[in-house]
């Protein structure tokens, strides 16, 4: 029977599926990821912590804004630290932010029971020579007269080597002439000088403060965006020491603040004025309560105000708390 040539080729279709049909499909083999080995995360390193009575500089940091925040003049860190220059510190390095103490007296360490023993040791004493015959001729024995002493002294191990003590005839003394006193004088004491007595910290109770200016308050005193408080006024108004100290900075040298005074009253409160338009004082100035110390103005700050901080011991506190009521 004689198939059609579409049947054949219906047929060879049917046949090439077919067998393509029967192949097993290939088995996929999952590789497990051993090569790759894991590294080990970086550790950070701990923070440095800074000594009691130093801090570390950060970034941002001036020495200007280091002393405010820790009621000190800058001269005097400077001067802790030993720095030449005030404006030049690194991020890391270490202040002395406290003032150091009077140097202690050295006092003599007593040595260690491991360490050298430094006393002079006693000369040891020299064996007698031995001629080369043999024969000791030193020391020569000395005649004892017969006695039962002397015959229980001979019995005795070491009797051999006893030798007579003879004792040396004291040398006749040269008489002793006085000799003449130098005539007493006094002794001068030096004057005894009274120690200057450290300023006597404060409570801020004892400080009679006032208001450096008359205007209202615009902003009050907040921990976290203000450290103080801001008074309305007008250019060239007056400002005015807010209670007698003595004036620690008078610059610009503090970012945020503008035309900044500082005063410091007293070992724990120092009081700032912040964005004047002129300073009026200088930096040791003793100022008293009152006196007209800068005029108001708008230096690094969007109008003209007066912000107005007083720190105990570099920290902000309320104004309000120590300012008297209007």
């Amino acid at each position: 029977m004689m198939l059609s040539r579409s049947s054949f080729s219906s047929l060879f279709i049917v046949l090439t599926l077919a067998a393509c049909a029967t192949k097993a499909p290939v088995p996929v083999s999952e590789r497990s990821r051993t090569g790759a080995a894991t590294q080990p995360a970086e550790v950070a390193a701990p923070p440095r912590v800074a000594r009691p009575g130093h801090y570390i500089v950060k970034p941002g940091d001036t020495l200007i804004r280091i002393a405010l925040d820790h009621g000190q003049n800058y001269r005097d860190i400077s001067a802790w630290n030993g720095l030449e220059n005030p404006n030049l510190i690194e991020v890391g390095q270490e202040l002395r932010v406290v003032r150091p103490e009077s140097p202690a007296v050295s006092r003599p360490v007593a040595p260690s029971s491991g360490g050298t023993d430094t006393r002079s040791a006693a000369p040891a004493v020299a064996a007698p020579a031995v001629p080369a015959d043999g024969v000791r001729r030193e020391p020569k024995g000395g005649k004892l007269p017969y006695s039962e002493q002397a015959w229980a002294q001979a019995q005795k191990p070491d009797a051999a080597l006893a030798v007579a003590k003879v004792e040396p005839k004291p040398e006749p003394r040269p008489e002793a002439r006085p000799e003449p006193r130098p005539e007493a004088r006094p002794e001068t004491k030096p004057e005894a000088r009274p120690e200057p007595k450290p300023e006597p910290a404060g409570n801020g109770d004892k400080i009679d403060w006032a208001w450096p200016t008359s205007g209202k308050v615009i902003a009050a005193f907040n921990e976290t965006s203000s450290k103080g408080v801001d008074l309305a006024g007008k250019p060239g108004d007056p400002v005015l020491a807010a209670a007698g100290g003595r004036v620690v900075y008078a610059g610009t040298g503090l970012r945020g603040y503008g035309k900044l005074v500082i005063v410091k009253h007293d070992n724990s409160f120092l009081s700032a004025y912040a964005h004047n338009q002129s300073l009026l004082v200088k930096e040791g100035q003793a100022v008293s309560k009152g006196q007209k110390i800068a005029e108001l103005g708008d230096t690094d700050s969007d109008r003209p105000k007066l912000h107005f901080e007083i720190r105990r011991q570099g920290k902000p506190v309320d104004p309000g708390k120590y300012l008297p009521p209007r």
